[in-house]
């Protein structure tokens, strides 16, 4: 190694930990607001008199739709300009949406918002996938992704403890800021649990650093690649990347569907108020699901030292067979604990090989493909999770089952199907996988 390339190492190397933590601080915040709304379907579905489906549109299809409209076009500029820039002006971007919400009166204005916050998140998987990438070598990839991949449960579990908390304050807080005197409590959620994003956008401004670009696989500057020999690319090696997307994408049906209706089945059928939902349930999906994804990586060395050169897809099926068997007990659930008891135990199985299965996505695809390859990703995922299944669950519930206090066989169904097909599909990729990393080590 040259001296400017040992220079540009150490460079590299100081403020990684830094920067890694505030991407997943970033990350973290983006699922507040993503997710907070489902603490607040009941009291959303009175104010503005919308049913269950209406409400699931809410939760999916105004956010998806505009999160996989921008997530090619964010991939895009990502492998091709300033991603610290880029990062910036969603964070500042969606955090104002999400504050938005907070003024809505009708089903339209809080679709329109919770679109504009969709549009903005978008951003956030491909910068932070491909910064991540260049900040830490291959060896210490999957540990970096662990500890990015938590968000999604710290910003789930946060969601749900700080909106219950915000709505059982609600009233000395409007007396203590008069300002919020006129927003009824579930308004007053949206807005408080937007402000932080907003002094976070100015902090990645004022201290992150864009990295030099290099390759987990080799150590130089990869070059741009055409649109054409980017879908070529994709193409020649579908066999892979479709099972992939396809595969972990079903399983991330769990996630979003489990985060939507869990706290409205508790309200709903067991009379358990939003404060303690919070604490119920948010604050073990934070602590068991942040667990699960910082236990990954260590689980992968496990079966890597046993020579499973396919680790990081092994796992995915080894736990895709113990959600589909937990998801489906919440149908036969009979108390709150024992819902609370399964639905986190799923989500624990189901964020166990969550790093893993990045960290390899980013391993097998050169550095500027990364963002393309992590948006695809975000649109197959998105299109599955966040706008498939709320309402898939919305519509069993109203239509199918025709009761609202049904959404116990719904959620059970959608969750254990999706479940079992993701885990087929992510066997079927296990050999593809493994030629490619074989292709990649002998160059």
């Amino acid at each position: 190694m040259t001296e400017s390339a040992e220079r540009a190492g150490t460079t590299l190397r100081t403020g990684t930990s830094y920067a890694l933590f505030l991407l997943t601080f970033a990350y973290t915040l983006a699922y507040v607001d993503r997710q907070v709304l489902n603490l607040l379907v009941d009291p959303i579905k009175r104010d503005l008199l919308l049913g269950d489906t209406q409400v699931s549109l809410l939760q999916g299809l105004s956010f998806m739709a505009a999160y996989v409209a921008f997530g090619p076009l964010f991939g895009r500029w990502v492998d091709r300009g300033n991603r610290r820039n880029i990062l910036v002006f969603g964070v500042i971007a969606w955090s104002v949406c999400s504050a938005l919400c907070g003024f809505a009166d009708s089903f339209w204005s809080l679709f329109l918002a919770r679109a504009g916050v969709g549009a903005a998140e978008a951003c956030l998987s491909p910068v932070a996938w491909s910064l991540i990438a260049d900040y830490f070598d291959r060896e210490r990839l999957p540990r970096a992704m662990s500890l990015f991949m938590i968000a999604p449960s710290l910003g789930g579990g946060l969601a749900l403890v700080a909106g219950g908390a915000i709505i059982s304050f609600s009233a000395d807080l409007v007396t203590a800021v008069p300002v919020f005197a006129h927003l009824s409590a579930w308004q007053l959620v949206f807005v408080l649990t937007a402000l932080p994003g907003i002094v976070l956008g100015l902090v990645l401004l004022a201290s992150l650093k864009e990295p030099p670009r290099t390759n987990s696989v080799r150590s130089v500057a990869a070059e741009h690649f055409t649109l054409r020999e980017t879908s070529t690319f994709f193409m020649a090696r579908r066999a892979f990347y479709g099972r992939f997307y396809f595969g972990v994408s079903s399983l991330a049906i769990i996630t979003y569907a489990l985060a939507a209706w869990i706290p409205a089945l508790l309200m709903r059928n067991h009379a358990v108020s939003p404060g303690s939902v919070g604490l119920m349930y948010g604050m073990p999906v934070l602590l068991f699901g942040s667990a699960a994804v910082l236990s990954g990586p260590w689980v992968g060395r496990q079966l890597a030292a046993r020579g499973h050169v396919d680790a990081p897809l092994r796992l995915e099926v080894m736990v895709g067979v113990a959600v589909t068997f937990l998801c489906a007990g919440i149908a036969i659930a009979p108390t709150p604990v024992a819902i609370v008891a399964l639905a986190v135990g799923a989500m624990f199985f189901h964020n166990l090989p969550l790093a893993l299965a990045a960290a390899a996505l980013q391993t097998v695809t050169p550095n500027r493909m990364r963002g393309v390859a992590a948006s695809i990703y975000v649109f197959v995922a998105s299109v599955l999770g966040i706008g498939v299944a709320p309402t898939l669950v919305a519509l069993l519930t109203d239509y199918v089952f025709r009761d609202p206090h049904l959404v116990h066989l719904a959620l059970a169904l959608v969750c254990a199907g999706s479940a079992a097909f993701g885990t087929w599909m992510l066997a079927g990729a296990l050999p593809h996988y493994r030629a490619m990393v074989r292709e990649l080590e002998s160059h």
